[in-house]
């Protein structure tokens, strides 16, 4: 039996090698993600890759072939869950290909804003060189407290990092048992908001969800240190945008990095854009050209362990 695969926007031609060189698969790359398309073309398909584009019930509903959805990445608030599940269609993810590119990426935040590179970049660039650079106010990591919240793999692959910096690394997570956390060299807080009140730095690693939508909102960023600096690489919507950008220009907090955003693209008028105590890019914290083949790479082969019965279960969503 021949297995289709329908490919829902371009991964690494890496990960497509594996499925051109197994003989009991064929893809077919789709790139118009419109409902109209994906209802036309998904119903011959046994599987599919997914990125960024939705799968809700109005698409699923015509897919009665398909047995498999192989997220690129870890997240996967843009699949019916409800409907997969009452469907017996198994979610796959990509559990271990993309911690090392978000790690490193949040520490590259944690850096670019303690020590306003952005800042002195401009004034040289403008012709002043020192004449203001005494005046630019930034910091070391050393002896911080920084706060992972969220404590899965890429959590465990940033508290090394942090901890290389001689940093106190307090963990959030109630779903992780505090051993592990000493095991990996941090301190557990058993309430988010005790440790974004100790925090210098918080990075956050957790899913989207009605418990964490708009969870560091307004009066959250209130209670955090008026130097402190908070990154998002998880999931837009955890934290209330509007609100991050009455704190910044209030002075309540140093600065943010954002990956994600409550909408992407961005809106024009969204005034983080503008906001100079804010650091942005565009979901792209995995974009590594390793990460981006191994993402490929594990995206098809859990498809491929699947169907032969070999599939990790740290790959697969539990629904």
């Amino acid at each position: 039996m021949k297995y289709k695969i329908a490919v829902i926007e371009e991964i690494h031609k890496d990960g497509l090698e594996l499925l051109e060189n197994h003989p009991d698969y064929e893809y077919e790359l789709i790139t118009d993600v419109s409902e109209t398309n994906l209802i036309n073309k998904l119903p011959d398909f046994d599987a599919c890759t997914l990125r960024v584009s939705n799968l809700d019930e109005k698409i699923l509903k015509h897919c009665s072939k398909l047995k498999a959805i192989s997220r690129h990445g870890v997240g996967f608030d843009n699949v019916d869950l409800n409907y997969i599940k009452k469907n017996n269609i198994s979610l796959l993810i990509t559990a271990t290909a993309n911690a090392v590119a978000v790690a490193e990426h949040v520490i590259s935040m944690f850096l670019s804003l303690s020590k306003s590179i952005s800042k002195y970049d401009e004034e040289v660039r403008k012709g002043n060189f020192k004449l203001n650079a005494d005046k630019i106010q930034t910091f070391e990591l050393l002896n911080k407290n920084i706060l992972i919240a969220g404590f899965g793999r890429i959590g465990k692959k940033l508290i090394s990092r942090c901890l290389a910096f001689d940093t106190n690394v307090y963990v959030y997570d109630p779903y992780v048992d505090e051993k592990i956390i000493k095991k990996f060299g941090g301190i557990k807080v058993d309430k988010i908001e005790d440790g974004l009140k100790k925090a210098d730095y918080v990075s956050l690693h957790m899913p989207l969800t009605n418990e964490t939508k708009n969870l560091i909102n307004y009066s959250v960023l209130k209670t955090m240190k008026k130097n402190s600096i908070i990154i998002n690489t998880a999931r837009g919507g955890i934290i209330n945008e509007l609100e991050l950008e009455k704190a910044l220009n209030e002075g309540l907090i140093f600065g943010a990095a954002l990956d994600v955003f409550s909408k992407e693209p961005v809106e024009k008028d969204n005034p983080l854009l503008k906001n100079k105590k804010v650091i942005l890019s565009p979901h792209s914290a995995t974009f590594t050209d390793e990460c981006t083949s191994r993402m490929g790479i594990e995206t098809t082969k859990n498809i491929i362990d699947f169907f032969e019965n070999k599939i990790d279960k740290s790959m697969l969503v539990k629904l």
